[in-house]
């Protein structure tokens, strides 16, 4: 199932004799493995190494070679690691990066600014989405893409194509579906899954901005019970955990806004990890929502999928799924 092509995208054989390990969501890099017995020596700096039609694959940037292990490792960023490599920038003379327009539109006009657009494809579709966003400062186009898809219920779909006359990698905005209600991780379904509850997070933040002493900014942000965030506290006393993040260069609203995001990070959550053996690309995908559930635990899940790794060795394919979130 894993594909070799050459710097110019022309396949060259399957790779089947590879291990691999291809981690989306987090991480977006991948690692494959080759016994030195089997190393034929075409795998080069800039070759493409994918699965067909599905996210996972990637550009190689490092080879490694283990006498001792008597392994070569070949690693690399994946297509979304790719996108985490480039930084949307404001344009000259203003703060922020804002966009409008036709969503796919948006897309492609800064796919194209960061330089992408020989290897990267934004579908066009029916859809007329309109949108008007503000990026953070200096964000990655990643995150950035991620943020305004997430703020209309979209996600990013990304997929490698290759046809008879063209190879590229084609993205798309799709909106987010809920498979919780007929989906849901457990041992009903005989997985082996890993499910973990922290009720020990940071519920109340103290945002330091910019000034110095009595005058500095400072913000104080705190969890409810519901799991959102607000200005009026909720834990008090023994439950109360608070943490201090230092932003000393921000201003309102951007301190609110980092903030907040950074308490999202650090407060209580439920995290479910999930094995799969015997791989098909499922049509649920990264920021997707589905259910887990732990009936010894009983801990109850339903977030957005956040990450999946896929994993292949001795010809077996098992692919993880990460689901976890604020409580």
């Amino acid at each position: 199932m894993v594909t070799l092509a050459n710097k110019n995208r022309e396949e060259i054989r399957s790779a089947d004799e590879l291990e691999a390990d291809i981690e989306i969501g987090k991480e977006n890099n991948f690692e494959m493995i080759s016994f030195v017995d089997n190393w034929t020596g075409d795998i080069d700096f800039g070759s493409y190494l994918y699965i067909r039609g599905t996210e996972f694959g990637g550009i190689v940037s490092e080879i490694e070679s283990s006498t001792g292990q008597n392994r070569i490792f070949v690693r690399g960023a994946t297509w979304r690691g790719m996108l985490e490599k480039k930084i949307i920038e404001p344009k000259p003379g203003e703060d922020y990066r804002t966009v409008s327009g036709k969503i796919e539109d948006v897309m492609r006009e800064l796919v194209a600014e960061c330089g992408l657009d020989s290897l990267f494809s934004v579908l066009t579709t029916t859809d007329e989405t309109e949108i008007e966003f503000q990026f953070d400062r200096y964000c990655t186009l990643l995150d950035g893409l991620d943020k305004m898809l997430s703020s209309i219920g979209y996600r990013l779909d990304i997929c490698y194509i290759k046809t008879r006359s063209e190879a590229y990698v084609r993205i798309q905005p799709v909106p987010k579906t809920d498979f919780s209600d007929k989906e849901e991780f457990s041992q009903d379904g005989k997985l082996i899954f890993t499910a973990q509850n922290n009720q020990g997070g940071i519920n109340h933040l103290i945002c330091l901005g910019k000034g110095d002493l009595k005058d500095r900014l400072v913000k104080h942000l705190y969890v409810q019970k519901d799991g959102s965030i607000g200005d009026v506290s909720y834990y008090t006393g023994l439950d109360e955990c608070t943490a201090i993040y230092d932003y000393g260069s921000a201003e309102e609203p951007e301190l609110t806004q980092k903030g907040t995001e950074r308490l999202r990070e650090m407060m209580n959550s439920k995290k479910f990890t999930v094995d799969i053996d015997d791989y098909i690309e499922t049509e649920m995908q990264i920021g997707d929502i589905v259910g887990g559930r732990d009936y010894i635990t009983g801990i109850v899940v339903k977030k957005p999928i956040t990450g999946k790794i896929l994993n292949i060795k001795d010809g077996t394919y098992k692919i993880e799924y990460k689901i976890e979130g604020g409580d």
